[in-house]
């Protein structure tokens, strides 16, 4: 018990740590994955064949491969093939190349998800909007991207909670996140080695993290409600 004890400011300085790598990599695929997501999903169900069709195959070899790999031909590729290590060395570089498999990734599954929203809208809304004046832009703005925004919620939700575990995969280039930081003490680390229980902690930082977000996200569900 003593141990234990003298053991745990050092594990819970190392998890949060850790865990700081964590949201960096959740808040940073967010902040890109959204907007690119919406850019996929407008060339996927474009007029123009060649786009919609690029786009559509690049949909799904993204979700047909898994992300593990995505990570370590984005990160490996550049150095070990093209002889041009772009992401540069260190912490930083693994974080970057990271963050960009990220992004990528979660891009084509709100992809989808944005599109099931705009078809999902009824097609007779948009033609009373035209009735009324407006213009494309107004229609898409005021009557189809505000219903989008409620019906994909939902879905949007069971993605962003998986996002928060899906991070734990960025160890494979050993980029130093929660789980990496965990692990470290069963190898040896700070003097401590062969300690399963910092992995145990790791969990309940999973847990409090995703129930803060389904608490956030269920209010905002709620308060779209006003569209039903």
């Amino acid at each position: 018990m003593q141990l234990f004890l003298q053991q745990l400011p050092i594990v819970i300085h190392s998890l949060n740590i850790g865990f700081i790598q964590t949201l960096k990599l959740f808040g940073i695929t967010l902040l890109g994955a959204i907007p690119l997501g919406l850019v996929i999903c407008f060339g996927s169900m474009s007029r123009f064949k060649p786009l919609a069709g690029f786009c559509r195959v690049f949909i799904w070899i993204i979700r047909g491969t898994p992300l593990m790999i995505q990570l370590l031909i984005i990160y490996y590729f550049p150095g070990l093939v093209l002889g041009n290590a772009i992401w540069g060395g260190g912490e930083r570089g693994r974080f970057i190349a990271a963050s960009v498999a990220f992004i990528i990734n979660y891009a084509c599954y709100f992809s989808v998800i944005f599109r099931g929203g705009i078809q999902g809208v009824p097609i007779g809304q948009q033609e009373a909007g035209m009735v009324l004046g407006m213009t494309k832009r107004q229609i898409f703005f005021n009557v189809t991207l505000l219903q989008m925004i409620k019906r994909i919620v939902p879905p949007m939700s069971n993605e962003i909670l998986t996002l928060v575990k899906d991070t734990s995969l960025a160890r494979i280039i050993a980029l130093q996140e929660i789980i990496w930081a965990g692990q470290s003490f069963m190898k040896g680390s700070q003097g401590i080695s062969g300690a399963i229980w910092p992995l145990f902690f790791t969990a309940v930082y999973y847990l409090v993290f995703n129930g803060i977000l389904t608490i956030v996200l269920g209010r905002i569900e709620k308060k779209l409600d006003y569209f039903r």
